[in-house]
């Protein structure tokens, strides 16, 4: 049996930390959203009800099973919750079973060898004999946490799992987001492609006409050549816009993870979609809602918990050590008790006091890294209140550029026959008739692209709130 305490000696200010540079967290966030009054928020919406777009739908719901990056995560959070298994298992005792055997031959000239000749030595024979040595037995190591180093630093690891979670749930918000607008731009690609052709078709009549006209001598070569030019100018623009489809259409095949295939849509009432209301709720339920907001508040707990853990590291530690087992130098006597029955208990305690400024350098550090994290999470506060606001108001500025385009389109969608009807009495002449159909082009361009900044804005509002994830 062998029972034993080793300390080490401290002086008295062995235990003392270094004085550290303190930050506190700000949370003066503002009570409410300029352009928005009431509690109501849209982002706790499931995104099934957001967006109502059944083809949209089912190209989302692919995504969440298929993709890649967000599978990736996915193992990222099973490796986290691992961490946390095996840091619990630091701060309980570690137990395990040994069975053993040796043979050991000691030398004549040593004090266990010169016994032996004199007492155990067969007469005539002078060399020790070889003595086997046969073990069985279970051991015991436990470091007693009495400062809670290893606790905290199981609970500094929980809160890094559960922010992996949260940045899964980020990653899902962010996928949505991408999936709609890459959607809305697959839309208003097709609408532009169909508005090219329907072009393409009122400059190839007027380009008749002209030819008409020209033999009748009422215009020169001159205007055919540009009414053919125009023609060909815009039978080119549909081949860019094609090739603009199929890029966005596999970039959609891409984020739902599998070989490029047609994308399922229905882009004819593009121009008649009008967002939803959009209710913001008060900036509060951002911390609640927003999950990059939860994951830089569970890093910013962890790093508390790890400067507590670095603190620990300057006091003593206390390690427990034990063994319970039979031993025999013959087998057939391991089960003669208690006379082959061994046991011991080793305590040792034990304190820092060459190393301190190693420890004192990671106490530092692991206090560099919370201020760091409290400025990270003030500045993903910051930035998801002014995503949200800009949105807001995005969608507001859109809502009426969009009505004072369409009214621009139909006053220039009229004066294309009028340009034409009065270029055929002759009393315009074609270049009025060009420019007024590049006008009416280019306006019906803009009509589109404002109204994809709009759902743009549906879809990024949505993503500021902190909807998607649940």
């Amino acid at each position: 049996m062998l029972v034993g305490i080793s300390l080490v000696a401290l002086p008295l200010g062995a235990c003392k930390t270094p004085t550290l540079v303190e930050k506190e967290l700000r949370e003066d966030l503002p009570q409410e959203f300029a352009m928005s009054k009431d509690t109501l928020n849209s982002g706790t919406m499931n995104w099934k009800e957001y967006f109502t777009d059944p083809y949209l739908n089912a190209l989302i719901d692919t995504a969440l099973q298929n993709n890649q990056e967000l599978n990736i995560i996915l193992q990222e959070i099973q490796m986290a919750n691992n961490e946390v298994s095996a840091k619990k298992g630091e701060y309980l005792p570690s137990v395990s079973l040994g069975v053993g055997a040796a043979g050991e031959k000691v030398g004549r000239y040593t004090v266990q060898g010169a016994s032996e000749a004199t007492t155990d030595i067969k007469p005539g024979r002078e060399t020790p004999e070889v003595v086997p040595d046969f073990m069985v037995g279970g051991f015991m190591n436990w470091e007693v946490d009495i400062w809670h180093k290893l606790r905290n630093a199981k609970k500094a690891q929980v809160m890094r799992y559960l922010s992996s979670i949260e940045g899964k749930n980020f990653m899902v918000t962010h996928l949505i987001a991408e999936i709609a607008d890459a959607y809305y731009e697959l839309m208003a690609l097709d609408n532009q492609l169909t508005l090219i052709q329907q072009n393409i078709a009122i400059q190839s009549d007027a380009l008749e006409v002209v030819r008409l006209q020209k033999k009748a001598a009422r215009v020169t070569e001159l205007a055919v050549r540009r009414f053919e030019a125009q023609v060909m100018k815009t039978k080119s623009l549909q081949y860019d816009v094609q090739q603009q489809i199929i890029e966005k259409e596999n970039e959609i095949n891409y984020l739902l993870g599998r070989y490029p295939q047609p994308i399922a849509r229905n882009s004819v009432n593009f121009n008649t979609l009008v967002p939803d209301t959009i209710h913001a709720g008060i900036p509060s339920q951002l911390m609640a809602n927003r999950p990059d907001i939860r994951q830089a508040e569970l890093e910013l707990e962890a790093a508390n918990l790890d400067v507590k853990v670095a603190r620990a590291n300057f006091y003593p530690s206390l390690t427990l050590r034990a063994g319970l087992g039979l031993q025999s130098f013959n087998p057939a006597y391991l089960i003669s008790t208690p006379e082959s029955m061994l046991f011991n208990l080793i305590g040792d305690a034990s304190a820092p006091l060459i190393n301190r400024k190693a420890i004192a350098a990671t106490y530092k550090n692991a206090n560099a890294k919370q201020i760091q994290a409290i400025y990270k999470y003030e500045q993903t506060v910051l930035k998801a209140y002014l995503q949200v606001v800009n949105q807001l108001s995005s969608l507001h500025n859109l809502e009426m550029s969009y009505a004072l385009q369409a009214n621009r389109v139909d006053a220039l969608t009229q004066s294309i026959q009028i340009s034409n009807d009065l270029f055929k009495s002759a009393r315009a002449d074609y270049m009025e008739v060009l420019l007024t159909q590049r006008d009416a082009l280019e306006s019906k361009f803009e009509l589109i692209e404002t109204k994809k900044n709009q759902l743009h804005a549906f879809v990024q509002i949505y993503k500021a709130l902190g909807g998607g994830w649940n």
